[in-house]
């Protein structure tokens, strides 16, 4: 009488109790650091990228598209605080964006104050007036809240587009007077100290995001993200919660303005757009909501595709496709909105979680062919 026996295969070590898993665990911690390292370097750096940069990368034109880029991920880590960690949904953030680039522009062109007062008054405003609307807004939940809150936005892009008390120049913008700002920030030679300011205020917001969502207040947030009810229940009070939420992501929005207005020198009717706040949800759901990087990556993701695309859109290679292929590929957005789409049905998660899902293919293709090995015992 035969009996089969099938041997168990050995059991698998946990990846973080390998020796390389072990440092690989112990660096992790400090990669944030080693990133923004990398980036405050970059503009020493000469190395031509063909296709993604149309200079060097220490050339201004590139320091600026990347200072844009920077202050929009730090915009989109703003928003997530709102939408990813507390599950509320804004239409109106523009608003608090928009407060900042035309406080800024105005204090300094029209009032004649520094950089530095102009700034200060401009962020406190925004953080104030952000709690003022918050705390109407709030009043309201699901959709009325966004509805309310685009109401809002709406009030300001009427009153830039009015050019009201002559301030914010109508439909045409408002040009930053750089007389009242200090040498080191003026000129394109220059570029560079703006790139390292959307650096340091990019830094700054995912430094308070972080930290916040750490903290009691964040796991509250995150509570009331998935179940608001029963933060009630416990005894604290969801309002107040949620405008904290909502007035520091007004403030740091406002921050993120005031960059935004120095590096593009003025002030324009589009930034108080709905279309803005939309295109924040847009980087945000691209990154991967309630992430520590997810949405900061899907801003500088979302509008380099934005700046790039339409020189793209305008090369001589979509010119010399067929009509049903170049009239569609010139559009930008349609692009960038094809690209959304394919991103969210194949990576639900958000950029955030292409790791976690090429994971299992990376191990897969590294692992060595295994197979039970059958004995016979007799």
């Amino acid at each position: 009488m035969t009996e089969s026996v099938v041997e168990a295969p050995p059991a698998r070590v946990p990846d973080e109790l390998t020796p390389h898993r072990r440092a690989w665990h112990g660096l992790r911690p400090y990669l944030p650091l080693l990133a923004l390292a990398v980036a405050a370097v970059l503009p020493y750096s000469t190395v031509r990228l063909p296709g993604i940069f149309e200079g060097p990368l220490n050339s201004p034109g590139t320091l600026q598209l990347l200072a844009v880029c920077l202050v929009f991920g730090g915009l989109a880590a703003g928003y997530d605080l709102l939408f990813g960690r507390t599950g509320m949904l804004s239409f109106g953030h523009a608003l608090y964006f928009a407060a900042g680039v035309y406080g800024t522009d105005i204090l300094i062109t029209r009032a004649g104050l520094p950089l530095w007062q102009a700034a200060l008054l401009t962020v406190t405003g925004g953080t104030v007036l952000a709690g003022l609307l918050g705390a109407v807004a709030l009043r309201t939940a699901g959709i009325a809240f966004a509805m309310v809150t685009l109401a809002f936005a709406q009030v300001g892009a009427i009153l830039v587009a009015r050019d009201f008390g002559g301030l914010t120049g109508g439909e045409e913008g408002l040009p930053l007077d750089v007389s009242g700002l200090p040498a080191g920030l003026v000129g394109v030679a220059n570029t560079v100290n703006l790139y390292w300011l959307a650096l340091a205020y990019l830094a700054l917001v995912v430094f308070v995001v972080h930290r916040v969502s750490g903290s009691p207040t964040g796991r509250v947030l995150a509570g009331l993200r998935d179940d608001e009810r029963r933060i009630g229940v416990l005894g604290l009070d969801p309002y107040r919660f949620k405008l904290v939420a909502f007035t520091l992501a007004g403030g740091l929005a406002a921050s993120g303005g005031a960059v935004y207005c120095l590096i593009v020198g003025g002030a324009s009717p589009h930034i108080t757009s709905s279309e803005l706040t939309l295109s924040l949800l847009v980087m945000v759901v691209l990154g991967g909501p309630g992430t520590r990087w997810g949405p900061v990556l899907g801003g500088i993701l979302y509008m380099y595709l934005d700046h790039r695309l339409t020189a793209f859109g305008t090369s001589d290679a979509v010119e010399a496709l067929p009509a049903f292929l170049s009239r569609p590929l010139s559009q930008p957005l349609f692009v960038l909105g094809t690209v959304f789409i394919l991103a969210v049905y194949f990576f639900p998660g958000g950029l955030a979680s292409l790791r976690s899902r090429l994971a299992p293919l990376l191990r897969a293709g590294r692992a060595e062919p295994e197979g039970g090995r059958v004995g016979r015992r007799w």
